[in-house]
């Protein structure tokens, strides 16, 4: 057991946040300077910052050092525990307005490895050149229906098995959400630049329930700046020629088939109600009914697969020439099934998603792929990211901007987390919806009050 005593600090949030990149929380104890319960026995104990430094920053090299020199592990990412690495790599690149002072930074104050810096500078540089800041009069909408066939082992996400009648009920008070905020950004002269249907999955809904959501949101809000509109289709045992065709009538370009694998004993562990010839067939439906922008999704690091099931995964998923290919470390979350069976199983599979992330480089720039955002989520296996990949220049906006925290996001539905962005302050402000569905439509009211009082007012 590691007692690891920080001086000078008296939250030791985000100091814990490194330290489990390096240990598992068995292994140690985290104490703050005044803390009481401190005991010096037999253990290991480690004491940090002796100057007492007040620099976040330095305070973190030293337990990064401490750790490196202890554990002989280097994480790529070195001292950053934070979800957006891009967004800070923009920061700090809008100040420095150099590539090479850039990355010095990068590499010397945050202890990125040099792998990891290119990365992020080079898919920043990417989005500049090919989507730009936004407009400070836009916004992106996202819209979430929060229905699945099934739950899979890894899901933490807003994610209800119901049949269509409940469904429907959910319906009839997203839809009073969305024409108050078709309402409110008319008066308020906002315009969407992005929309996106997420989940749960989408396409749970019916081919009509489908078309008369779409409807419903083409009637309620100004398009006439619309970039981008996406449907996330995901499962592909939701998909339907029926549903594909309503999504293709009404113009709609982006949409999602998530294969996560290509390993159909792996599909049968992780829940998921489909198989691999479901998902060739889920493309072929695509393919037939609409000139669509597929994103599918991926995820290394599932149970019982080894570097050789991933690789034949994206050589099978790269076949299928989806334009936008997302590459997902698994992340052990909070309210997942999979925690609840082995909560340290990230820290097992360090060594073997590293390597299918090498993979994934290697065979999807060779398929003319490129880098366009990342992102990250604690308990993520090899503390490492998750990587969308774009072919023929076609990034998704929406994934940009709301990683990049630089426009304000308006959420609807149960789960949505709107994001009120003020530029001025570089600041945001979060208005939640309740997450779970039948709360969110006893308390309706309540939900589009506070998007009048946090959002489309001034806070």
């Amino acid at each position: 057991m590691y007692r690891i005593k920080l001086n000078n600090v008296n939250d030791k949030y985000d100091y814990n946040e490194l330290v489990k990149i390096f240990l598992q929380p068995d292994q140690y104890k985290l104490y703050c300077e005044d803390d009481t319960s401190i005991v010096e026995n037999d253990d290991i104990f480690i004491e940090v910052n002796y100057q007492r430094s007040e620099d976040k920053n330095q305070i973190k090299r030293e337990i990064f050092n401490v750790l490196k020199d202890i554990t002989g592990k280097r994480p790529p990412w070195g001292i950053l525990t934070g979800v957006r690495p891009v967004k800070l790599t923009r920061e700090i690149f809008e100040k420095l307005m150099d590539d090479e002072q850039a990355s010095k930074k990068l590499k010397e104050e945050y202890l990125l490895s040099e792998e990891k810096s290119s990365l992020i500078m080079d898919i920043y540089h990417y989005q500049q050149s090919n989507v730009g800041k936004s407009e400070p009069d836009t916004v992106g909408i996202y819209i979430g229906i929060p229905f699945c066939p099934t739950r899979c082992l890894y899901c933490s996400f807003t994610s209800n098995q119901k049949d269509s009648d409940e469904i429907d009920n959910y319906l009839k008070s997203l839809y009073k959400e969305i024409e108050y905020c078709g309402r409110a950004m008319r008066e308020h002269s906002i315009f969407a630049e992005s929309i996106y249907i997420g989940g749960g999955t989408p396409t749970t809904l019916t081919h009509n329930q489908l078309d008369e959501l779409l409807i419903k949101i083409k009637n309620s809000f100004d398009l006439t700046r619309l970039k981008e509109f996406t449907v996330e289709a995901g499962r592909p045992d939701t998909i339907t020629s029926e549903k594909l065709k309503v999504i293709a009538n009404q113009g709609i370009k982006r949409i999602s088939i998530n294969p996560q694998t290509m390993k159909d004993k792996t599909l049968e562990l992780i829940g998921r109600s489909h198989n691999v010839e479901d998902i060739k067939k889920a493309f072929k439906i695509a393919c037939e009914q609409g000139d669509f922008i597929i994103n599918a999704d991926l995820i290394a690091g599932l149970p019982n697969e080894s570097s050789e099931d991933f690789s034949e995964t994206l050589r099978e998923v790269i076949a299928l020439a989806p334009s936008n290919i997302t590459v997902h470390t698994l992340a052990v979350k909070k309210a997942s099934k999979l925690i609840e069976a082995d909560e340290n199983y990230h820290y097992k599979q360090s060594n073997t998603v590293e390597d299918m992330l090498d993979i994934s480089k290697d065979m999807l720039s060779a398929s003319g792929y490129r880098p366009y955002y990342l992102y990250r989520q604690k308990h993520m296996a090899g503390a490492l990211e998750n990587v969308g990949y774009c072919k023929d220049d076609t990034p998704c906006i929406y994934n940009i901007r709301i990683m990049d925290e630089s426009q304000s996001i308006l959420a609807i539905g149960a789960g949505g987390i709107s994001k009120k962005y003020y530029p001025a302050e570089n600041r945001l402000e979060r208005v939640p919806n309740v997450s779970n569905y039948q709360i969110y439509m006893e308390r309706l009211d309540e939900m589009i009050e506070r998007k009048r009082k946090n959002f489309f007012e001034e806070v």
